[in-house]
């Protein structure tokens, strides 16, 4: 891997005494208009996968986009009720943004009265000439300059924005690209930062809603701001989508969804309903067990659709 390097700034955003009218509208529509479709499923998921406990110090960590806003002011949402004492911190990195973009983040900061932290890195120069996988390179560098960054902030955890459509979508791609059943889990432990966690706290939010939520607003954040996207502008659609697999798994979902109208909650809930004795193998820490492995000893017996 090329060597990179960090510059850690952490320079916090002054927001100033006044709260803007945008801000309180923001919360407004949080708090009624669309309380049902954002709080409620937010809320929902961290109570359904245990995801915060009294004395977490939280980092909310800040791409940019429509997502990762909305998961900052649901968690500011989730603090004013504060059942039980826990802190936050609003992380934003800077990968090397360009200019214009780096200004957006903090402009919305201030618009939303998000106190952010920013750090910067250098991880755009790092993956610009990587010709095999630099999404996921990027991806992986990214997670491991905000799991550092928020330690050295004395947070356990580290909150991220990906949303149900998100968790659907990498089960599908995972079949149809990968030739795997794996999904997007709702929390995991770190295994390169001890006492470190990552939770999704939006797995059970859909983005049709996020979208619908900052269109109401009139909100504006990136989109993809990366400089691997700007080289490939060419191959984009009308409306400037990316024609990546994630988009054209987007548009076979929309496609099952025509014939299905319960395909997403399916997909879903199919990693929640397997049942192991009729699956052909699986692994488990690495190692790979097969069902002949076992075949005899239960006597043959089918388990499964004969």
């Amino acid at each position: 891997m090329a060597e990179y390097k960090e510059v850690t700034t952490f320079a916090p955003i002054d927001l100033g005494a006044e709260v803007s009218e945008k801000q309180k509208d923001v919360e407004a529509s949080i708090r009624k208009k669309f309380h049902k479709v954002l709080f409620t499923r937010f809320a929902k998921a961290i109570n359904e996968y245990d995801m915060i406990h009294e004395g977490d110090k939280i980092a909310v960590c800040i791409s940019g986009g429509k997502d990762s806003w909305l998961m900052a002011k649901l968690f500011q949402e989730l603090k004013r009720h504060n059942k039980f004492p826990f802190e936050l911190e609003f992380l934003v990195m800077d990968p090397g943004y360009a200019k214009a973009n780096r200004e957006m983040i903090e402009h919305n900061a201030r618009m939303l009265g998000v106190p952010i932290r920013i750090f910067e890195s250098e991880i755009f120069d790092t993956v610009y000439d990587i010709e095999e996988s630099p999404c996921y390179l990027c991806a992986r560098m990214r997670r491991g300059y905000l799991y550092s960054q928020a330690k050295a902030l004395g947070c356990n955890k580290i909150a991220l924005g990906h949303h149900y459509d998100d968790v659907i979508e990498t089960i599908l791609m995972g079949m149809t690209y990968g030739a795997q059943i794996q999904t997007m889990m709702p929390k995991l432990h770190s295994t390169n930062f001890e006492g470190m966690e990552l939770i999704r706290p939006m797995y059970l939010v859909r983005e049709e809603d996020i979208i619908h939520w900052r269109d109401y607003n009139e909100l504006h954040f990136l989109q993809c701001a990366c400089r691997f996207t700007e080289i490939n502008s060419a191959k984009t659609r009308d409306d400037g989508s990316m024609i990546s697999k994630r988009t054209e798994t987007k548009e076979l979902i929309k496609q099952l969804k025509k014939v299905n109208p319960y395909v997403e909650s399916n997909i879903f809930r199919s990693v929640e309903n397997v049942n192991l004795k009729t699956i052909i193998a699986y692994k488990e820490n690495g190692v790979t067990h097969h069902f002949l492995d076992t075949y005899n000893e239960e006597g043959g017996t089918s388990h499964g659709n004969e």
